[in-house]
């Protein structure tokens, strides 16, 4: 029961450390979209970012182990539920919507570490707008996964 409620708490907590640092790195890059010079701001959003993706393996991690580890529920009640495939659906679209993202940021800590990195001729708005929709997103998925815990049928 311990091991149980320790993973859930910690899943929680990959949420609430996901949400808040995605959502702060939506305020960087509109911070580089103003001075897209701003070393600072540049430094900020990747820290950020860093949370970001720490919350993303802290997530998939729990994830996983409450899923198919057999802790708490088998892996029956998840596979058999809708709800569990329309989080899993969010998720996974919360993921396509980081590649971009991704990509770019480890392309500027790349040529940051090189000795510079320039995002004036980067697709910001892009960003910013992938960026926006996963803050959208990230909080559907505790509201369906609520109902999947609880027992509701989607299909």
């Amino acid at each position: 029961m311990l091991v149980a409620a320790v993973l859930a708490a910690l899943h929680s907590l990959a949420l609430a450390l996901g949400l808040g640092s995605v959502f702060a790195r939506g305020l960087r890059l509109r911070d580089l979209r103003r001075s897209p010079n701003d070393g600072d701001a540049l430094s900020r959003l990747l820290r950020a970012d860093n949370l970001w993706g720490l919350a993303a393996l802290l997530w998939i991690a729990t994830g996983l182990l409450r899923a198919f580890g057999a802790i708490e529920k088998e892996s029956a009640f998840y596979l058999r539920n809708g709800f569990f495939h329309l989080k899993m659906g969010l998720f996974v679209a919360v993921l396509a919507l980081e590649v971009a993202p991704m990509v770019t940021f480890i392309r500027w800590r790349i040529a940051r570490s090189r000795g510079g990195a320039s995002v004036a001729a980067a697709p910001l708005g892009v960003l910013i707008r992938l960026n926006d929709a996963e803050v959208a997103l990230v909080p559907l998925i505790p509201f369906v996964a609520a109902l999947m815990a609880r027992g509701a049928w989607l299909f």
